[in-house]
């Protein structure tokens, strides 16, 4: 094999593996939209997340990748259906299926939790068809934008978008804007008076595992965007993956530190789309910025998705559940826009073409060109496809669908999680300068308020049996069980619940919107005694929960009418009793 063979070999194998990272995006994208919403709405993500990929392949395929990569047109590349990748070009036909994929899945978070799963299918492959080739052939195509310096005889120079923070995820922002917009809130998202109300995801974790796959993935989103290692390409290959890892990193920290100023706690949902956010704002300019250029988009992305979000969802009142809106298309856009200000690199040659390095408005007015141009491109396409949808075969479901939950009703699934159903977990931080009562900050009390008992007596009860139920925190579940132990209490149920008390949860705010009623979770603990005195288990558990704060926990009693032991048919104070 000669060296030329082999590096032909090597740079399809980098295209390669690049496009089986950005595939597992899907993944990625599919654990943090599952996470961000409600448990009942579960499998309908990952269901459209599942079909945004088998949709999109064989529609790009067939039609999209002719549009993009058909011709050297101005506005549009030419029919080449079913193609075999423009001359038998396989690896570049996978590796745009793969990112066009990755726009269209955007959309999923943005209109979850009250799509039709019908009309999601629909626009899925309409974007793949045509919205996404058609503005990627103006961008990597040899389209009118990437023509900008025969346009305009050299005022202007090419606009840049080296791995799509404009072509993709700016396209799948624009989208996910318009198709939450015509579609509504979700029922309750926000009061009469127009007030933003916080709807909890259900799942921390699962989001967080899936911000981590992608920041994982988009080292080939960003790296193998080369689509080669000879030449020199290495040595850029490299770069990109510096300044992709520092941008997310950056920005990570930036929306920490913001939140926790503005919270008064690190909010933990939104520090992960701050990842995302710098992920997405480096993705135009990675190979032509320096590390230091890297580390300011990931600041300025860090505060475009904090208040971004905020602004859509307080000031606009469109309802995106997982923040898809201002991490892609906000920060698309932004990144797109810092590479006319940050440009540092043509290749490997220092170039110098960004404002802030001297070198002039030009390339800033060419990001800015391609930014607006593709924004009413998509924005223009996308109201006409959801508009369509909406009055033929809907948009979205009934009122009595979107309470029980998509699951149900569109794939028969009583639960995605089948035995196990997550506790909604609870939110973080308050606004600054606000005062409520917590449990590390309030002042103690006395130990029969901290832990009430409230007693439950039935007239003309024929035993002495006796019903102990303590709600509690979950925390304190080893310590009461081990302290019923000692006195002889051996017979508990135990169950995990959610609530709270007169204090609602105390307010707390979730990626900046107030939450009304925080449900906490607790463990529920009931106990059936009759030899043991009822006031010896209520001092053993007081002793136990009791700190003096709110949310110690409750008791009550109750009088039991009987006991039957099933196995053996005694009944009352023996049914409690070991059979020796």
């Amino acid at each position: 094999m000669d060296i030329t063979t082999l590096a032909s070999a090597v740079d399809t194998g980098w295209v390669l593996i690049g496009a089986a990272l950005v595939f597992f995006m899907q993944a990625g994208f599919a654990m943090v939209e599952t996470g961000f919403t409600r448990a009942k709405n579960a499998g309908n993500i990952i269901m459209k997340n599942l079909m945004d990929f088998s949709l999109g392949t064989p529609i790009y395929w067939i039609l999209g990748f002719g549009l993009m990569f058909g011709s050297s047109g101005l506005v549009i590349g030419g029919l080449d259906l079913f193609t075999n990748g423009g001359e038998g070009d396989f690896k570049t036909l996978i590796f745009q299926t793969v990112f066009c994929a990755t726009a269209a899945t955007i959309v999923s978070g943005a209109m979850a939790e009250r799509t039709k799963f019908s009309a999601y299918c629909v626009y899925s492959m309409a974007i793949s068809a045509f919205v996404y080739p058609i503005s990627g052939h103006w961008i990597w195509g040899g389209g009118w934008l990437a023509s900008l310096p025969d346009l305009t005889n050299g005022a202007l120079p090419a606009f840049h978008d080296f791995a799509g923070s404009t072509a993709v995820h700016m396209v799948g922002g624009v989208a996910a804007f318009i198709g939450a917009l015509i579609l509504g809130p979700r029922i309750g998202k926000y009061t009469k008076d127009g007030k933003a109300r916080a709807i909890p995801g259900h799942s921390l974790t699962l989001g967080a595992l899936g911000v981590f796959i992608l920041w994982f993935c988009w080292f080939g989103f960003n790296g193998c965007s080369t689509v080669a290692l000879s030449g020199g390409a290495d040595v850029t290959a490299a770069r990109v993956f510096v300044t992709t890892n520092l941008a997310a990193a950056v920005s990570t920290v930036a929306v920490m530190c913001i939140t926790w100023i503005r919270y008064k706690k690190p909010d933990v949902s939104m520090t992960l789309n701050g990842s995302l956010a710098g992920l997405v704002a480096i993705t135009a300019g990675c190979d032509v910025v320096t590390p230091t250029g890297a580390a300011i988009i990931g600041i300025v992305a860090g505060f475009v998705v904090v208040f971004g979000i905020e602004f859509i969802d307080q000031k606009l009142r469109v309802d995106d559940p997982v923040g898809a809106i201002g991490v892609h298309g906000l920060c698309g856009a932004t990144g797109t826009l810092m590479v006319g200000l940050l440009a540092h690199y043509s290749g490997n040659e220092v170039t110098n073409m960004g404002l802030l390095y001297g070198g002039g408005a030009a390339c800033l007015a060419s990001q800015a060109v391609g930014v607006i141009s593709v924004i009413v491109w998509v924005a223009a396409t996308m109201t006409v496809i959801f508009q369509i949808i909406k009055h033929t075969i809907g948009l979205r479901v009934t009122e009595a669908e979107e309470i029980q939950g998509l699951d149900t009703k569109e794939h028969g699934l009583a639960s995605a999680y089948a035995d196990f159903m997550p506790v909604v977990p609870s939110v973080l931080g308050t606004k600054a300068g606000e005062k409520v009562a917590r449990s590390g900050n309030s002042a103690p009390v006395a130990v029969e308020h901290a832990v009430p008992v409230t007693k439950i007596t039935t007239e003309g009860s024929a035993h002495k049996l006796s019903k102990v139920v303590i709600v509690t925190k979950q925390s304190k579940f080893e310590e009461l069980k081990n302290a019923l132990n000692l006195i002889g209490v051996s017979g508990m149920t135990v169950t995990n619940v959610i609530g709270c008390g007169l204090q609602k949860g105390a307010a707390e705010y979730y990626r900046g919107a107030e939450v009304d009623m925080t449900l906490l979770p607790k463990i529920k603990m009931e106990v059936i005694v009759s030899a043991i005195p009822v006031e010896t288990v209520v001092e053993a558990a007081k002793k136990v929960l009791y700190t003096g704060h709110i949310g110690d926990g409750k008791i009550f009693v109750y009088d039991v009418e009987n006991v039957i032991k099933v196995r053996t048919g005694a009944e009352g104070f023996d049914a409690l009793q070991d059979d020796e």
